[in-house]
């Protein structure tokens, strides 16, 4: 069963607002700079992506939007809980993967090597602890604590065998790659367009990458919303070549006190209880979205510390609505 996810970044373009500019439509600016901007929306990986392209040829384009999109559904079909024949729920039914996809080996390669830095915080064998909260809230509650620590008997990445030949799961275990997918798609949308000559993009998979400049000919700009409050930002953050990724307690949450929601500690099988949201801006967005969980399970004075070791930047809001960002972050 998959994580409902829910996008808590707002894009804007130079003064104006993505949603503002309307999907679909022509930048006056982009015209006069002699640039094409073209726009796709569709869903995918449990949200609503969005892609936004610029090119002296309108039809490159439009051949790099369908690329996109179709770099997007091949990692639906590889990582995608979403869909029951994904080479990911297929694993997770069987038990084991043989000759997975090059794809499949390298996002598991790259969360068992994050898994270990950080010491288990970030751990896609957590999913035996999401089913087990989703059926007990299915049923109008929260699991037992018997419940919940039999669930972390199947949760430890280093249970997860992981090689080019075969990806082999224990008996009770399953994998959810919903912490780390979207990035991973963010990342392999950017090479592609980036192969056929897109200097010029905003790409959204859930979390975001960009390419060069806005329409508006400005650094490319998002705002942060307000865990608490959809319609209000905490900030907004310029890009500067780096992505952007987002985790918040109410993206789905399991209680109506947003104590119990979607990212686990998987030491205590529970949710990390200090933090509403964090931002995290990287040089990947693969790493951005998985540290998000990191930076979770790490709380806020810890997630300020860990962002020097692992070289990227925070942005964190405590429940009560308390807020810091590293200082690399430009604030606007």
């Amino acid at each position: 069963m998959a994580m409902k996810r829910r996008s808590f970044l707002q894009s804007s373009l130079g003064v104006s607002g993505f949603a503002a500019l309307g999907l679909g439509s022509q930048v006056d600016a982009g015209r006069v700079a002699g640039l094409h901007w073209r726009d796709r929306s569709l869903t995918g990986l449990g949200t609503l992506l969005s892609l936004r392209v610029a090119h002296t040829d309108a039809a490159v384009a439009e051949q790099a939007l369908d690329a996109a999109v179709t770099r997007i559904r091949h990692v639906e079909d590889q990582m995608s809980l979403f869909r029951p024949e994904s080479a990911l729920s297929r694993l997770n039914r069987d038990g084991v993967l043989v000759s997975p996809h090059a794809d499949l080996f390298k996002i598991l390669h790259i969360a068992q090597t994050i898994s270990q830095r950080s010491q288990g915080a970030f751990d896609v064998t957590v999913q035996p602890l999401w089913a087990a909260f989703a059926s007990a809230q299915h049923q109008g509650g929260l699991p037992t604590p018997a419940a919940v620590t039999q669930a972390r008997t199947a949760v430890g990445w280093q249970k997860l065998a992981v090689s080019p030949q075969e990806i082999r799961l224990e008996p009770g275990m399953a994998v959810t790659l919903n912490g780390i997918a979207q990035g991973f798609a963010a990342d392999t949308v950017r090479e592609t367009l980036q192969a056929m000559g897109i200097r010029h993009a905003l790409i959204n998979t859930g979390e975001w990458a960009a390419l060069g400049q806005s329409s508006a000919g400005s650094e490319w700009h998002l705002g942060i919303a307000n865990p608490r409050d959809a319609q209000a930002l905490v900030a907004r953050l310029a890009l500067h070549g780096r992505c952007i990724a987002t985790s918040a307690d109410n993206e789905c949450s399991f209680s109506p006190d947003l104590k119990h929601h979607h990212i686990f500690d998987p030491h205590t099988g529970y949710s990390p209880t200090d933090l509403a949201s964090v931002t995290v801006a990287a040089t990947t967005c693969t790493v951005a979205d998985a540290l998000t969980k990191v930076m979770f399970v790490a709380g806020y004075q810890g997630a300020l510390r860990l962002a020097r070791l692992w070289d990227v930047e925070v942005l964190v809001v405590r429940k009560n609505g308390e807020w810091q960002a590293t200082p690399g972050l430009r604030l606007g």
